[in-house]
């Protein structure tokens, strides 16, 4: 046989693999060890996040069996799902390095307009609702044209409107304060009350393994076709396999309570979408072009202007849905909706779970680890009977923490070239 047809029938030689200065795992060992490399060199991911949280949740069950009860979990869902959807919103303006501290206002003052525009103007409550959300994104693209085109600072300019905005929330509430929402309504019964059935919560808990075995077919594919190193089916099916048996344990765990809030599962299905477009677009991936670096991606094509816009537009709706729906888990709209300390679990839960204060980096998913983190917290001290000031300094003492995490390993990934 000649060399030409030997070189015929041999495959040809696959690119990121063809340069032997590069290691490449092969099999569970090499995997692991370069598993620990990337910790090293500060790609810890989400992996404080969750070694915290296995540590909180084993002190507090370990002080209050009851706290890792079924009931008291779902109760724990319920809250989360409200500053939640906030954080989310706060997710955006991070990825691009920018900050937006009216969200807990702009929360307040969506609770209100439903409250106004709902009960004493008699709307249809899904129209007071859109226009309380389209009012959000509006006051979103102000800060946006404020930044763009006068270079306003966000944290100026989003500090001027926390105060506006409270200012307008006082106004619509006037004298009483506070506007109860109708008890009994599907508004407030969704807040409070309504499960998923769990039938369909089992086959929810389905879908993320379905979506990764798709997913990873369709990159699998690509990658081949680009001449580019695949990952394992086998590992690809083992992945989807692990992450279902948790999901339907979890789920199984949850119907021995009152099962999974309807709430936390619009929640959940927000940062699903919301990792898509970060993870498997254009538009996320120029969000975090920007926050790495401006003006490389201004030079690469990138329109920041309208990125920037998009990060506070999103921002300012998710704060206002977020108002949304405080108002039906509380069932009312008052003048102490979106104060205290929604700012800063809002913010926090971003930045705790693994969303860098410095851009370009984050996950959809940090919102809903940093936001279980915080309320784990709440939910555990008010079980143990002990003051709310602990809660504020035990959260910010995990907030310094999670910043401080993220510092050491920005440095070690600029130390590994990873940056």
């Amino acid at each position: 046989m000649s060399k030409q047809t030997q070189g015929a029938t041999q495959p040809a030689p696959l690119l990121d693999r063809s340069d032997v200065r590069v290691k490449h795992a092969h099999g569970v060992g090499e995997s692991l060890r370069a598993f620990v490399d990337r910790i090293r060199a500060g790609d810890l991911g989400s992996l404080p996040v969750i070694v915290g949280l296995i540590i909180i949740w084993t002190v507090f069950a370990s002080l209050n069996p009851v706290f890792l009860s079924a009931d008291n979990l779902v109760n724990l869902l319920f809250d989360c799902s409200t500053v939640g959807v906030i954080s989310l919103g706060i997710v955006c303006v991070l990825l691009v390095g920018e900050i937006d501290l009216s969200v807990g206002s702009m929360s307040g003052f969506a609770s209100a307009m439903l409250g106004v525009l709902w009960v004493n103007e008699g709307w249809p409550v899904l129209l007071a609702i859109v226009a309380a959300i389209v009012v959000g994104g509006v006051i979103g693209a102000l800060y946006a044209l404020l930044l763009n085109r006068l270079g306003m600072p966000s944290f100026v300019s989003t500090l001027a409107g926390l105060l506006a905005i409270l200012g307008m929330q006082l106004y619509l509430l006037g004298s009483d304060g506070s506007i109860n929402l109708p008890y009994g309504s599907p508004m407030v019964n969704f807040g409070q009350l309504m499960i998923i059935p769990a039938v369909v919560s089992h086959v929810l808990a389905l879908l993320p393994g379905l979506a990764i075995v798709v997913l990873g077919l369709r990159t699998r594919e690509r990658r081949r076709a680009a001449r580019l190193s695949a990952p394992s089916l086998g590992g690809l099916l083992a992945r989807a396999a692990l992450i279902t048996l948790f999901l339907e344990l979890v789920v199984a765990y949850l119907d021995r309570g009152r099962g999974v809030p309807l709430m936390f599962g619009v929640f959940l299905g927000l940062t699903v979408a919301m990792n898509y477009a970060l993870t498997r677009t254009r538009w996320g991936r120029s969000m975090n072009a920007v926050g790495g670096n401006r003006e490389a991606a201004r030079r690469a094509g990138i329109n920041v202007r309208r990125i920037y816009t998009s990060a506070f537009v999103l921002c300012a709706a998710l704060a206002a849905l977020g108002g949304v729906l405080t108002a039906a888990r509380l069932a009312s709209a008052s003048q102490q909706a979106g104060s205290g300390d929604v700012n800063l679990n809002a913010i926090a839960a971003a930045v705790i779970g693994g969303t860098s204060l410095f851009g370009g980096r984050g996950s959809a998913w940090s919102a809903v680890l940093g936001i279980i983190v915080i309320q784990s917290i709440a939910s555990g001290l008010t079980l143990l009977n002990l003051s709310s000031s602990l809660r504020f300094m035990i959260t910010g003492a995990v907030l310094a923490i999670a910043v401080i995490v993220d510092s050491l390993a920005r440095r070690s990934r600029v130390t590994h070239g990873r940056a």
